[in-house]
């Protein structure tokens, strides 16, 4: 058992470890349960509480999570608008973010995406050196999506 001050109390029973505890008005709590002995410590367990939980929030807020971040583009852009795209998606991918290009296929583009797969594939080239395709370009609701991440 530990007590409130770090001092190693060794082997006592149960009782007189809650006696302990009592005695210095702390809650008795079980660190180790698994340890041969089970270790127990005497400490203010609302203040352990608190300080978990700040730990975990100064923990969290550090983390990044990775953001989606979407550039459309049409089956009519120009090589100059691609590039840029093509420059725009390669900042995000640095910064560890996840993007998706959206292809939206308007009136008769979508009796004919042949030209829309193309520039797809053309800007999945130009981004070939940086990034790996995490979902294949595919066709949904009349739009072409590919979503692409750092390699």
């Amino acid at each position: 058992m530990i007590g409130a001050n770090g001092e190693n109390y060794g082997v006592i029973s149960r009782e007189e470890a809650q006696n302990k505890a009592d005695e210095a008005e702390k809650d008795l709590v079980l660190i180790a349960e698994e340890a041969t002995p089970p270790v127990a410590k005497i400490l203010d367990f609302n203040k352990f509480l608190y300080e978990e939980r700040k730990k975990e929030s100064a923990a969290k807020a550090k983390s990044k999570k990775s953001e989606l971040k979407e550039l459309r583009l049409s089956s009519t852009i120009g090589e100059g608008d691609l590039m840029q795209r093509v420059v725009r998606a390669k900042e995000f991918l640095a910064g560890n973010n996840r993007v998706k290009f959206n292809l939206k296929l308007r009136g008769r583009e979508f009796m004919n995406p042949k030209l829309a797969f193309e520039k797809v594939n053309k800007v999945l080239a130009e981004l070939s050196e940086v990034a790996r395709v995490e979902e294949e370009p595919k066709i949904v609701n009349k739009s072409i999506i590919v979503v692409v991440l750092k390699k």
